[in-house]
């Protein structure tokens, strides 16, 4: 990474936010040509956007000085995740290696009140014998409108990549009161809690990875890796994922497609976040996106205006 777009408070941005450019040692500069413009509206009119992003002169930007990392992208229209979708995962859950590979399976994340950012808390819910997993994931931001795409046009409609964690509640996913068999798995109640899904720490441009089945992805949970793998390791590649996302609807500037989580989750080993537990996801160029863990009895889930 040589830079990434972020989205920061503080630094003379008043009470609300500004874009920023964030350097590879984590200096924030701030955009003074995108004043009073958010993450989304530049990718509204990306194509115009990267023109000008990449001959910028990053010395040549103010440092915004002290400022608190927001969510890249606050309010995404959507959230469109990838399920099942690394070799190394699928037989860590005791399921048989697919052959041949189908399509990507997908669900969605509320946009508004999943997505937090860096350092936020994934707070989690109240309730007894919940069971809270982590999952670590390659982020696809949207940035020109697609439809029923082709996976070789892909790369046209891709502005860049950010870190996903699709926190999971595995005690919400089977449903045993199920009306009827076919509707024992709610998905959108082990995915769509408050909280439960960070994002960042910044939109790192297309033109930044080489190749995005080559990134290393790493989750730590209080310093103890959990998750270690790389994205060569997915079923469907990332373009894959999109393509098959865009068949189903239309993505739009600024939605987040997450592609799948690998081997390493909690719950195989019966190992779920507890409060004060401390979350790190790192990928090859994209940063770090750091979130501790609290207690939703204690602390209820940020709004972010």
């Amino acid at each position: 990474m040589t830079w990434s777009l972020v989205t920061y408070r503080g630094g003379g941005s008043g009470d609300g936010t500004a874009v920023g450019l964030r350097e590879a040692d984590g200096t924030v500069r701030a955009l003074p040509h995108y004043a009073g413009r958010t993450l989304l509206d530049l990718l509204e009119d990306w194509p115009a956007a990267a023109k000008e992003l990449r001959t910028i002169e990053v010395s040549r930007l103010p440092l915004a000085g002290q400022v608190r990392l927001d969510a890249p992208i606050r309010f995404p229209r959507k959230v469109v995740c990838a399920g099942a979708n690394y070799f190394a995962h699928l037989a860590e859950m005791k399921v048989d290696r697919p052959d041949p590979v189908g399509a990507p399976y997908f669900f969605l994340k509320p946009p508004s009140t999943a997505v937090i950012g860096p350092d936020d808390p994934i707070v989690l819910p109240d309730r007894p014998g919940r069971r809270i997993d982590w999952e670590a994931e390659l982020g696809v931001v949207i940035g020109r409108q697609a439809r029923d795409l082709d996976e070789a046009d892909v790369a046209d409609h891709i502005a860049g990549y950010t870190i996903v964690n699709d926190v999971s509640a595995r005690d919400r996913l089977s449903r045993p009161d199920a009306v009827a068999p076919p509707f024992g798995f709610d998905w959108t109640s082990a995915k769509g809690e408050d909280t439960f899904c960070p994002t960042g720490p910044g939109v790192t441009p297309a033109w930044f990875v080489d190749d995005p089945q080559d990134l290393r992805i790493r989750l730590t949970v209080n310093g103890i890796v959990k998750q270690d793998s790389s994205t060569d390791d997915m079923m469907n590649s990332a373009f894959a994922v999109v393509a098959a996302a865009s068949q189903i609807m239309t993505l739009e500037p600024g939605d987040i497609v997450a592609t799948g989580s690998p081997a390493g989750v909690g719950a195989p080993r019966g190992e779920f976040l507890q409060p004060g537990d401390e979350v790190v996801i790192e990928i090859d160029g994209l940063g770090t996106l750091r979130n501790p863990v609290a207690d939703g009895a204690v602390e209820s889930p940020r709004r972010i205006a």
